[in-house]
């Protein structure tokens, strides 16, 4: 399975083709003008932010568990306590 490392030097279109043949969807949220749906990849997880009004995929980021939308997340599911979010 790839790192973080080495997934995120992917060019955007890459990053997507090897998240869903290789991701696990968990979850998807509303936030401000995306839909941010939660991936897990390898031993991380990712948010990919589609702008729903572009219906296009803007970016994908490595899940900060310190950001405002982990509030978002826990309303709804309960993740577990340790994975890894960092690079």
């Amino acid at each position: 399975m790839m790192t973080w490392g080495e997934f995120n030097k992917l060019s955007l279109d890459k990053k997507i083709n090897k998240l869903y043949q290789d991701g696990t969807f968990i979850m998807s949220i509303r936030y401000y003008e995306y839909k941010v749906n939660l991936y897990l990849f390898g031993n991380f997880y990712l948010e990919v932010f589609v702008n729903h009004k572009h219906a296009c995929i803007e970016k994908i980021l490595l899940l900060d568990t310190n950001h405002s939308r982990m509030k978002f997340y826990s309303d709804q599911i309960k993740l577990p306590a340790i994975f890894n979010t960092q690079p």
